[in-house]
C-alpha cells in the first residue's frame, strides 16, 4: 500500500497549500514523482522544498491555468513522456449574490474554476493517453446544491461535476478514467478568508458545522484521501463518478 504509486507521474494544480498540497504528500509518501503546481512562486516552491527535505519526489512549476500560454508552459516543463495522474484541483472562491457579482468577477471565476480544468486536461491528453491514466476533478457541494451569496462560486464548480461525466465518456475508450470529489466544508485558506476571526465569525463557523451530520469541517487530507482512492488502482472500473466527501453534508 505505502508504494502503490511507485513509478507513476502526478500532477497536482493548486497544490501550495489545503487540500492540493495534501494530495501530493501522499502521492509522493507513496512512490509517485509529483509535479506541484500552481501559481503562487513563493509558497508553490518553499512546499516543494520541504517535501524534497523529507525526501520527496516533488518539482514545483509555477502555471496560471486560466492562461492557455501558461498551461502549454507548464506541459513543457515535465520530464516524462506520461502522466498517470492528474489532479485538477486550482480553484477560487467569490462571496457575492448576482446583483454584487461584476462581470470581470464572473469571468475570473469561470476561467480558473472551469476553464483551467478543461485547459489543463487538454494540454496534458497526450501525455495522458500514454498508458491510460486517472484524472480527478475537485468540485464542491456549492456544485450539488445552492448556496447564499455564491451565483459565480456554484455555477462554475456545477460546471466541473458536469465537465467530469463528459470527459469521461469522450476518454474512457482511451482508458482515461474521469471523476471528481465534492469536498465539504474544509479547513483551508479559503475558509480562513470566508470566515472572520472575530465572534461573528467563530458563530458562522458552528453553524456552518453543524449542517454537517458530522457535526464538523473536513481536515484537508480528508478530502485529499478520496482524491487518491480515484486515482489508484483501487477505483480501475470507476469513471464519471461524483463523490461527495461532505460528512453528510448532501445526505440530508
Amino acid at each position: 500500500m505505502e508504494n502503490r504509486f511507485s513509478g507513476k507521474v502526478a500532477v497536482v494544480t493548486g497544490s501550495s497549500h489545503g487540500i492540493g498540497l495534501a494530495a501530493v504528500e501522499i502521492f509522493a509518501s507513496q512512490g509517485a514523482k509529483v509535479y506541484l503546481v500552481d501559481i503562487d512562486r513563493n509558497k508553490g516552491g518553499e512546499a516543494a522544498l520541504k517535501l524534497r527535505e523529507q525526501g520527496l519526489n516533488v518539482k514545483f512549476i509555477e502555471c496560471d491555468v486560466a492562461s492557455p500560454q501558461s498551461v502549454q508552459n507548464m506541459v513543457a516543463s515535465i520530464e516524462e513522456n506520461n502522466v498517470d495522474i492528474l489532479c485538477n484541483n486550482a480553484g477560487v472562491e467569490l462571496t457575492a449574490g448576482i446583483d454584487e457579482t461584476s462581470v470581470e468577477e464572473w469571468d475570473r471565476l469561470s476561467s480558473i474554476n472551469l476553464r483551467g480544468p478543461f485547459l489543463v486536461t487538454k494540454a496534458l491528453l497526450p501525455l495522458l493517453e500514454v498508458k491510460g491514466a486517472a484524472v480527478v476533478n475537485t468540485s464542491s457541494i456549492s456544485g450539488l446544491l445552492g448556496w447564499p451569496l455564491s451565483t459565480a462560486y456554484c455555477a462554475t464548480k456545477g460546471g466541473v461535476i458536469q465537465l467530469t461525466k463528459q470527459l469521461a465518456c469522450d476518454l474512457g475508450a482511451k482508458n482515461i478514467r474521469v471523476n471528481c470529489v465534492c469536498p465539504g466544508t474544509t479547513k483551508t485558506p479559503m475558509l480562513s478568508r470566508l470566515l472572520s476571526d472575530d465572534e461573528e465569525g467563530r458563530q458562522a463557523a458552528k453553524e456552518i458545522a453543524a449542517r454537517h451530520l458530522l457535526k464538523r469541517f473536513a481536515e484537508p487530507r480528508e478530502i485529499a484521501e478520496a482524491i487518491v482512492f480515484l486515482a489508484s488502482d483501487a477505483a480501475s472500473f470507476v469513471t464519471g463518478a461524483v463523490l461527495p466527501v461532505d460528512g453528510g453534508y448532501t445526505a440530508k
